[in-house]
């Protein structure tokens, strides 16, 4: 292992806030403040809100952070400014089903959807990582409609950090194989098409934080494609090399953690003094979406303590497929059809097989050293930028084509 590695490591630990509670059954920050799912199957239900007010400079944001280890620490007595919610960002909340076919278990999806404006605007796909949700993309939505106005919006919540996909009735599925995500995101664009009664998906571009990284590269990865209209794809502060890498810390990790908070603002302060997030803001709108809470069942004596807020997804769970997950991605990154970009936050760096595609052109690089790992939450605004950028450079229906030399001759021009 690395000394960065290792430095980075250690300097994460010892930052970590004295867990107040006990620990012995740790699990992830995970999904939404939303009720979660049924757990029996229904129709498609949606909730529409108004369209995503202004966003605030980035200087509100994150961007005034030095480091991950020059962050200042808010005294733990400062109040916690109040949650925000997700019709300050997206015009819709829907969920969307899946009935059970024989190639395909029953699923209900949860995302929330800003539409494209024209048919031939692109549609953005934002897919969280292990343990987040999709308000953890609630800033740069917010910020990505200032810069691309006509374009859409879908983030989505990953199986159990929001969304639900049976193996039964009764049981909710346990695979977090990167190829059964991967089936979910495309179930959930083909059932997006059909809500929103398109002919056709619109022109995409896929983007993807921590494992969603992983996913939308695996996608673009299958042949033949599935996604036809895909325009390219961003990855978002994953490396293969520094992923599989940082495995064996994982657990490590996972029991610093409080098992549980008393409140949902307790766990917001602990976001941003832990450093996990350095932006209060996006800690604000998206923290909420990461908990549940759970009752004490009095009979069994199973379940956390009453009124207690615990993480909604059990990050743990998953610890058989984290390999499975980063493993070849950086291969299917620079294989993978479509423009590509990655962005880095500072404490991570290119493995060597990324090192030479990107000397070779082979895809766009941004970093952005003020940013902790959830990069797109600390500085929003500027991964915003980044992305706007990206997309307008490969939009192909911005282009004005000249005339075909038939057409010219019919017209009775001279050629």
């Amino acid at each position: 292992m690395s000394d960065l590695a290792k430095t980075f490591i250690k300097s994460k630990l010892s930052s970590l806030p004295e867990n107040t509670t006990n620990n012995s059954n740790p699990t992830p920050p995970s999904s939404s403040s939303k009720p979660p799912p049924s757990t029996t199957n229904g129709t498609n239900t949606t909730t529409k809100r108004p369209p995503p007010s202004p966003s605030p400079s980035d200087s509100d944001s994150s961007t005034s952070s030095i480091s991950s280890t020059g962050t200042i620490l808010p005294p733990p007595s400062q109040a916690t400014p109040p949650p925000t919610t997700w019709p300050s960002y997206f015009t819709s909340e829907l969920y969307l089903t899946r009935p059970a076919t024989p190639n395909q278990p029953a699923a209900k999806y949860h995302i929330y959807l800003t539409p494209p404006q024209t048919p031939t605007s692109p549609l953005l796909i934002l897919h969280h990582g292990a343990g987040s949700s999709a308000l953890s993309f609630s800033l740069l939505a917010q910020s990505l409609h200032q810069h691309l106005p006509t374009a859409g919006i879908l983030a989505l919540d990953a199986r159990n950090h929001g969304s639900v996909v049976w193996d039964s009735p009764s049981t909710p599925s346990t695979d977090f194989s990167l190829e059964a995500l991967s089936d979910d995101l495309i179930s959930i664009l083909h059932l997006t098409q059909q809500y929103e009664s398109w002919v056709s998906l619109p022109p995409l571009v896929l983007i993807g934080h921590s494992l969603g990284g992983a996913v939308i590269t695996h996608v673009t990865s299958l042949t033949p494609t599935p996604l036809p209209s895909l325009l390219g794809y961003i990855v978002l502060d994953v490396v293969e090399g520094s992923a599989i890498e940082a495995l064996s810390h994982m657990q490590t990790l996972l029991a610093h953690r409080p098992s549980s908070f008393s409140s949902v603002d307790e766990a917001i302060d602990w976001h941003i003094r832990s450093r996990t997030l350095r932006n209060p803001e996006s800690a604000r709108a998206s923290v909420p979406s990461l908990l549940v809470i759970r009752k004490k069942d009095w009979n069994t004596g199973a379940g956390g303590q009453p009124g207690n807020w615990e993480w909604r997804t059990d990050l743990g769970a998953t610890k058989p497929y984290w390999e499975n997950w980063f493993r070849g991605m950086s291969g299917k990154f620079l294989a993978g059809r479509g423009a590509k970009m990655l962005i880095l936050a500072g404490t991570d760096r290119l493995d060597k097989e990324l090192m030479i595609g990107q000397m070779q052109g082979k895809f766009q690089l941004h970093v952005f050293p003020t940013a902790g790992h959830f990069v797109h939450e600390d500085v929003p605004e500027k991964t915003a930028e980044a992305v706007a950028e990206f997309v307008k450079r490969n939009d192909r229906s911005a282009l004005v084509l000249p005339p075909k030399v038939s057409e010219l001759l019919a017209q009775g021009k001279k050629v």
